[in-house]
């Protein structure tokens, strides 16, 4: 029941029912129920024509004589769920209600209250109704306020923070904003410690586990609904309400938007559920026009190369106009190349309070740092072309890349081409600065199936802030292939910063299964495969933080299921680990001797690792 509605408390606090001289004679336990409507009755049977949550008002000259009939009507009326009833003394009771009615009404927690002196009933119901009327119309006026102002933050194109953190200066709590695997995205503490908030976060978000889209999770304290669009989930949102839970102590002062009454057992006012539900609405919608934003944007202010890229205009016409900058690319051999530091240099992109960042990295003091690093760039790979001989369109692909496709006339000449790109390009001239370093190469490869908005920025910074490395995708022998030759060579470069070894040459082996996942960390099916395959487990180990079975089944997996050799990796007696692995199978419901079911949770721990490493 919506808490726009007051509580038998509360109404007898009104002045037209102190009048009356009211006493609560039983059911204290019920004095918190909301009160949706008063009915006047004088009348047995009246239980027959209520729907639930009204107060009953009488004066009893129509109720049973017996004990069995008032047991009876009492019985009724908790039955279908009024919210209490009041009887006027003076009628038919003149000194006080039956003490029959007293204890059953007790027993059943339904609050008895007796007016002792003569109230007119229409006064009672005026006020309440008044009552009621007035906190809808407050609800409709604040339900107004909460839409308008995700409705501008969506027309203004506002990030993940500045949606988190209008959602948290409405409510006046704690916000969170997580993705499928449990890791923050964005948050808002509303005043309070942020580490108190986040410590720990995978392991207590875990054990938040609410029944349904939208619901409230009364254990923990946290309200919470999940965030998608078109059938896709990509993350929940969610809102500490200091009502519930262990936090009612702490209850904080609310935004008017959302300051209400509480409903029952401290869950929170449902304009606070229509909030969340309206600001995961905008981070949804927020996430497609972005992404459909990313490709106008490119379309208008990148080159040819990024608008192949991007679809976003004709292969004809990008060969047209091509041709028509001296770059022949029908009936060509074409190679996607993506240039990068391995390090990315976050100056100048800005963000949201509240939004993951890395202050210490490269370049945070110089907001021209970052735009002047990647125009060096693609003026060493524009150089190293020229020197190489090589034809193709050059230009950044990102704010961290520089893409090249390369136009062959010969497909035997492409190790070739690609070598002698990367010897000129380590040639760089003295005033590139950070392409003095190693350069690598990656080799082609195919990675099918990569949707389109794969991001490129979370992969793990090596020491070696200013070394480059080189990712080439597979050679395609037409136009209408080079986006995926190019998506591959992003893709691949993107997994090689992560490889720490000194190698000259990248090629697709070196980053195995491990780089593959890497690249789809951020997809939400992958993240639905490993909740799918280990959630069990990662909730276990939540609720029993002392055991860490991750551990133990990554010890088991890791040593190729061979138990004795994973009992003295896992520093555990062999009776102690045999026993460890006998509770995974049981959490997880699989069977640990079969090779598909290992190599199944073998691919997710990977994924998981992937996932959890920034």
């Amino acid at each position: 029941m919506s808490p726009v509605f007051p509580t038998v408390r509360e109404v007898l606090a009104l002045d037209p029912v102190r009048h009356g001289a009211p006493r609560l004679v039983a059911g204290d336990a019920g004095l918190d129920r909301p009160v949706r409507w008063v009915h006047v009755a004088e009348v047995p049977d009246i239980a027959t024509l209520l729907g639930g949550g009204e107060l009953v008002l009488t004066t009893g000259i129509g109720l049973p004589a017996d004990d069995a009939g008032l047991r009876a009507f009492i019985g009724d009326l908790a039955d279908v769920g009024v919210s209490g009833l009041v009887v006027e003394l003076g009628r038919r009771y003149v000194s006080g209600v039956p003490r029959v009615m007293a204890a059953v009404a007790d027993r059943r927690g339904l609050p008895l209250v007796e007016l002792r002196r003569a109230t007119p009933f229409v006064r009672i119901t005026e006020a309440v109704h008044a009552l009621i009327v007035d906190a809808q119309l407050t609800e409709l006026r604040a339900t107004e306020e909460i839409h308008q102002r995700f409705t501008e933050l969506s027309v203004e194109g506002a990030g993940p923070g500045e949606v988190v953190r209008q959602a948290a200066e409405l409510s006046g709590c704690p916000v969170v904003l997580e993705n499928l695997s449990r890791q923050v995205l964005a948050y808002d503490p509303a005043g309070e410690s942020a580490e108190l908030l986040l410590d720990g976060w995978e392991q207590h978000s875990r054990r938040i586990r609410p029944a349904g889209r939208t619901a409230y999770d009364a254990d923990s304290g946290w309200l919470v609904t999940t965030v998608g669009a078109r059938g896709h989930d990509w993350g929940r949102l969610l809102l500490r309400w200091p009502g519930g839970g262990d936090l009612a102590a702490g209850r904080r002062v609310l935004h008017p938007a959302v300051e209400g009454g509480v409903g029952v057992a401290g869950a929170p006012p449902s304009r606070l559920t229509i909030l969340v539900e309206r600001a995961a609405s905008t981070l949804a919608l927020g996430r497609l026009i972005r992404r459909d934003a990313e490709g106008l944007e490119r379309q208008i202010h990148r080159t040819l190369l990024t608008a192949l890229l991007d679809h976003s205009r004709p292969v004809d016409e990008v060969a047209l106009r091509a041709r028509a900058l001296g770059v022949v690319l029908e009936r060509r051999h074409l190679v996607g190349v993506v240039v990068r530091h391995r390090a990315d240099d976050p100056a100048g992109e800005g963000g949201h309070a509240g939004e993951a960042g890395h202050p210490g990295d490269p370049g945070a003091g110089d907001p021209e740092s970052g735009p002047a690093r990647l125009r060096d760039l693609a003026e060493a790979v524009g150089q190293a072309l020229h020197e190489a001989r090589l034809t193709g369109l050059s230009s950044a692909v990102d704010d961290h890349a520089v893409g090249v496709l390369l136009a062959l006339t010969d497909p035997a000449a492409e190790e070739r081409a690609l070598a002698a790109f990367a010897a000129a390009l380590r040639r760089g001239r003295p005033d590139t600065g950070a392409l003095t370093d190693r350069v690598g190469v990656a080799a082609p490869g195919r990675l099918d199936g990569l949707p389109r908005d794969v991001p490129c920025n979370g992969a793990a910074r090596p020491p070696s802030g200013g070394a480059v490395l080189i990712a080439a995708g597979s050679g395609v022998g037409s136009l209408r292939e080079a986006r995926r030759s190019l998506i591959e060579a992003r893709q691949v470069a993107d997994a090689a910063r992560r490889d720490r070894r000194d190698l000259p040459i990248f090629r697709l082996p070196h980053v195995g299964l491990a780089g593959l996942l890497h690249l789809l960390r951020d997809e939400p099916r992958v993240q639905t495969f490993v909740e799918r395959e280990l959630g069990a487990l990662l909730t276990y180990d939540a609720q029993h933080p002392r055991e860490h079975l991750l551990g133990t089944l990554r010890a088991y997996l890791e040593q190729g299921r061979n138990k004795s050799a994973a009992a003295a990796a896992a520093h555990l007696s062999r009776p102690a680990f045999y026993e460890r692995l006998a509770r995974i199978g049981r959490v997880l419901d699989v069977d640990l001797d079969s090779v598909e079911a290992c190599l199944s949770l073998h691919v997710a721990l990977l994924a998981l690792d992937a996932i959890r490493t920034p």
